[in-house]
């Protein structure tokens, strides 16, 4: 999980970095519809709090973990400092 939070936190830096807070005013100011408006992070970049965007988002992802472990069936695979040939060669083998 600890591994999850920081990519949500670089991700959102990420996303701070490439401009989303203008481009969240500018959604806004045409009119955004509601399902934007509820969009996490949308309200939250609106008014500037970035700390609480990063609390949601990690919320958001706790929460689905949760609901996915409880599907039969599913497998999670851990990526944390794994590179993508060998997460797909792990997912490749579980099949």
């Amino acid at each position: 999980r600890d591994e999850l939070y920081a990519r949500i936190e670089r991700r959102v830096d990420a996303m701070l970095a490439a401009g989303a807070v203008d481009e969240v005013r500018a959604a806004h100011a045409a009119g955004a519809s509601e399902t934007a408006r509820v969009a996490l992070g949308f309200g939250e970049l609106l008014t500037g709090d970035v700390d609480a965007m990063k609390r949601r988002t990690r919320n958001y992802a706790r929460r689905q973990l949760t609901w996915m472990r409880k599907l039969p069936d599913v497998e999670l695979v851990d990526i944390g400092g794994r590179e993508p040939e060998e997460v797909a060669a792990t997912i490749a083998d579980e099949r």
